[in-house]
This record gives C-alpha cells, structure tokens and sequence, in this order.
C-alpha cells in the first residue's frame, strides 16, 4: 500500500483504536494516574469558580510550585513568576516558542535537532516554512555523544537560528550530559542561536539523572515541560513554558490569542496533588522503575531476534534496527500489525535515512509487554 499522509505514529495508534491489538506506537502511557490525584479531581469538580476561566498565565498555586521546584536550578538567578506560563501541554508550549522566534528572526535562516528526530520538530518547521536540518550522533562502543565540529560548522553553514533538544529523547533515549549542554550554550552565546529544550521524559531515566540546562542561566534557552508523561496524564493537556522575562512577554501574548489558558479545574487537581504528595515524587519513581524494567524485557528479546538496539538512557522507547534481511521498517511495521495486531513505528517517521529502525513504546507494565513480545516472537516462527 502507499505510505499514508501525515503522522505514521496516529496511522497505526488508531488502526489499533479501531481493530484491536497492543499499542506500542503511542507514546501513551499504560499506567494509570496517581490514585490520590483523581480523588483531589473529583472533590473540586464542584468549586464553581474554577469551571470558568483561570488566569491566562497559569493557576496561582501551580506556579508557584513550579517556581519553587527550579528556582534551586537556575540558581544564582532564581526564577520568578515573570519567567513562567502554563500551557496546552508541552506541544502547544513547542509550538508558541517556535512561532515567537520566527515573528523576529532574519530570514532565511534554519533550525536543526538530532537524528532520529521528534516528529514534531520538522513537521512546525515546515508549517513556517523554515528549512530543517538533521545531525546525527556519534556511536562509539555503544555511547552516543555530538560531534561538536561539525555541529558549529552546519551552524555556520545553514544560519541555524533554531536548536530542538530532548532530554531523554525520542524515539531514541540519549540524555545530554552537562559537558555536552554547556558545550551547546557555549555556541548558542557565540553564534546566537535559540534552545528549545524538550524536557517531557526528564523523570523517566534509567541511571543517573538528566542535567538540568536551567543552572547555566542561559537566556536563549526554551526550557518546555508537561507533567502528561510524569502523571500519566497525557489528556489533561497541561505543560509549561520557563524562559527568561523579555521573551515570555511576548510568548504570552501570542497565547493569550491562541490557546487563552489550560484547563482550569485540571491545574487545579495537579497543583493540589504535587503540594500534599512531595511533587509526585513516590509515584513518579514507581513509573520510573516499570519503565526500566519494561525497556530491559523489550531489549533483551528484540536482540535475541536479532534486531540491533540502540541503548536509551531513559524515556519511553525503543529504537532498533531491523534484523537482516529486512530493510523497509513501514512494510514490517504493516505485515507485524496484520499478522499479530502489535502497532510498532516505522523509522521513516522520525528520520530521512533510518527507514529499517523501529520505534517500540516501553512506557507500560511488564504483562502488556511480555504479551508484545510472545506476538512478536510468533511474527518471525
């Protein structure tokens, strides 16, 4: 069949809404949410007040504790309410960055993230007609790490104004390290360009915790959250903005045409649940720990199938190369789909080149993915 239009990861999620089967191409999250967090929804639901507008920034009491959790980060400079906006989720928090910059932004210029890529970031710089650039990562003995060089050349070379960073990424889990954060912002002050920095995985690691680039006080960075993931609350739809004053000024008018505000009574229930339950912390480390757990499984079968994993570091996938002779991920992913009812993506969704990778979402509990796994293992007897 010829490849669908638009997002490959919607094509199969909603064959599978709609025929049945595992959901590994959604990066939905297969645990339910904090059980104290619903029954604090359902004892508000009735405050009339909040089922009206709230204010367009942001619910009061949700950001202060958003302040208060990374002002000890972005010491010696701590964050004031000036510095931040609740948003629609982290997409609409990408997207409100992303279109500030190009109100001001000499023309032409380019933005670039690294390969694989999150859908999302090629896809808003096409819809701004904004050229985009892809940089792959260096692998030695299994580590991934930025060519530098090359990196301040492209940048060079194609005016990049515009730099996309997740941490841990997606579809594949590299966590930039603080050496290569400050090496990125040391360019960013010489060449000028802006830092979106995707920080929607930052709780789902493996080992050692992502660094925040918040403590190097850099006023070109973009720092973009949600608690959609940290919750498993991917449908309430809220997020956040933390960026230095004078842009979040005008991002916050450009929202306040836009999206106007985040659901009211939803900021509400997620504000009062992070102040009686320590930030989520003891949920949040439970999710963490299913999800290393899970990616291990995962791991260790598709190797025994011979496909070529690349390590993650954290977040909510798999990245793999297809084992040989197999080469065209879309035409797996279709025949794995049909034959076993497992939605996997093609890797063509989030590169121009790895067309034989697969992405695998890991953020569920161990049952789903042992069952994943038998199906798959079925595929290739």
């Amino acid at each position: 069949m010829n490849r669908p239009e638009g997002s490959l990861i919607s094509y199969f999620s909603n064959r599978v809404k709609k025929e049945g089967g595992i959901n590994l191409a959604q990066g939905t999250p297969g645990f339910p949410p904090p059980p104290p967090l619903l029954t604090l929804l359902k004892k508000i639901a009735g405050d009339k007040p909040l089922h009206q507008y709230p204010p367009g920034i942001g619910d009061f009491d949700l950001l202060e504790l958003i302040r208060q959790k990374y002002s000890s980060v972005a010491s010696p400079a701590p964050l004031s309410l000036d510095n931040l906006l609740v948003v629609q989720g982290a997409t609409e928090g990408i997207f409100l960055t992303f279109f500030y910059l190009t109100t001001f932004l000499e023309r032409p210029f380019s933005a670039l993230s690294f390969d694989p890529v999150y859908e999302s970031y090629p896809q808003l710089a096409d819809m701004f007609r904004v050229p985009f650039e892809y940089m792959d990562f260096i692998e030695k003995a299994g580590v991934l790490s930025v060519d530098f060089d090359r990196l301040e050349k492209t940048i060079l070379e194609k005016k990049v104004k515009i730099v996309f960073i997740a941490s841990p990424g997606n579809p594949l889990g590299k966590i930039w390290d603080r050496e290569e954060l400050t090496q990125l912002v040391s360019l960013s002050r010489a060449y000028g360009f802006y830092i979106l920095f995707d920080a929607v995985y930052k709780d789902i690691y493996f080992a050692e915790p992502p660094f925040n680039p918040l403590a190097l006080n850099h006023e070109k960075l973009f720092y973009i959250d949600s608690f959609s993931k940290t919750l498993s609350i991917t449908g309430w739809r809220v997020g956040y903005i933390i960026a230095a004053a004078e842009p979040m000024k005008k991002i916050r008018g450009i929202h306040d045409y836009t999206g106007l505000c985040a659901p009211s009574i939803l900021q509400a229930a997620i504000a009062r649940y992070l102040s009686d339950f320590n930030f989520g912390q003891e949920y949040i480390a439970t999710v963490k720990k299913k999800c290393k757990n899970s990616y291990a499984y995962m791991k260790k079968a598709m190797i025994q199938l011979g496909f070529d994993v690349k390590e993650s570091r954290g977040g909510y996938f798999l990245w793999a190369k297809l084992p040989p002779p197999r080469t065209d991920a879309f035409t797996f992913a279709l025949a794995l789909y049909s034959s076993s009812q497992v939605a996997v993506v093609p890797g063509e969704n989030f590169s121009r080149t790895k067309t034989d990778y697969i992405r695998v979402n890991i953020g569920t509990g161990l049952p789903i993915i042992r069952e994943a796994v038998l199906r798959i293992k079925g595929f290739f007897i």
